[in-house]
């Protein structure tokens, strides 16, 4: 068979973020012991939650799963104040994964709530990230769009407004929305700099790069990973004929090689390198390979560890 031709996006994988809340998780099962209590998977990957686990990690939906002696970390999605309330009323050891880009949101909807604003929030209904921030204020001070057909349909509001967005949409989608909103509400107040994390952006603008004129785009990264399915959306936008999101090599369909010269890849914020390298692996065991590397930005940020671990 022809060659491979590889087109491997950097950045891709880890965030700062996600490597911030992996390493609180096991800095406290080292500080604490084991079993470590995490509220929801701390971040959206099967590989990552199936590491902790068997470290000692014990991930649940609810405060009142976790036991009264062992501490509890909240995940990088963040959590409604309701929960960590729930966590203070028991006297719980909290530890705090939240992404720090996450909690910016939270603290702009809080503070737009205090000085009377109703925040218009866009993003994904029922994602935890998404929960979290609504539950930031009190209810009914949040208003969620996912579309820009929910953005028309929003009646008139004479209050004051402000919007917010969820950190790993799409970036055009978003730029698309925000500008339907101020068409609407040309007095709505918004963030000094955009919520979309500095993370979601560079990865969808290393797809872009390499994904025009791939016969197929491969994004490894859990269907849950808000980020990597956006990064699927970004490959088709971009001008790759196909593109798919995979778990891992072993769940690839290697039917989806027939006829392809050209491949591109990347992966979402929350799965782990290793994961690529295994792919490119497999790959090589199957074709000839000539590898690509598009680079369009270089990260350097790190994000301190939580104050409860901080030595």
């Amino acid at each position: 068979m022809p060659p491979l031709t590889v087109r491997l996006a950097t950045p891709r994988g880890f965030c700062a973020g996600v490597e911030r809340a992996i390493r609180t998780v096991e800095e406290s099962l080292a500080l604490h012991g084991a079993p470590v209590y995490v509220r929801h998977e701390i971040v959206h990957n099967t590989h990552v939650v199936a590491r902790l686990s068997a470290m000692g990690a014990i991930f649940v939906e609810e405060i009142e799963d976790v036991p009264p002696d062992r501490p509890v970390v909240f995940s990088a999605h963040g959590a409604p104040q309701s929960a960590h309330a729930d966590a203070e009323a028991r006297n719980l050891l909290k530890i705090d994964a939240t992404c720090p880009l996450v909690l910016k949101v939270h603290s702009q909807i809080r503070r737009h709530h205090r000085s009377g604003r109703t925040v218009i929030l866009i993003g994904h209904r029922n994602h935890p990230e998404v929960v979290g921030s609504v539950g930031q204020a009190p209810e009914g001070a949040v208003i969620l769009v996912e579309t820009l057909a929910d953005v028309a349909a929003l009646p008139a509001l004479d209050e004051p407004l402000a919007y917010s967005t969820q950190t790993t949409l799409s970036v055009d989608e978003t730029r698309d929305m925000i500008a339907a909103l101020k068409q609407r509400f040309p007095e709505i107040a918004g963030p000094a700099k955009e919520d979309i994390c500095y993370a979601t952006s560079n990865r969808q603008e290393a797809v872009k790069a390499a994904a025009a004129g791939s016969d197929l785009f491969v994004v490894i990264g859990s269907r849950t990973s808000s980020n990597s399915v956006r990064l699927v959306e970004t490959a088709k936008t971009a001008g790759a004929a196909d593109a798919l999101l995979t778990e891992d090599a072993g769940e690839f369909d290697w039917s989806k090689l027939a006829g392809v010269e050209t491949i591109g890849v990347s992966a979402g914020a929350s799965a782990p390198e290793i994961l690529v390298e295994q792919f490119l692996t497999a790959l090589a065991a199957r074709r000839t390979l000539r590898i690509d590397h598009i680079e369009t930005a270089r990260e350097d940020i790190v994000f301190n560890t939580p104050l409860r671990l901080a030595g």
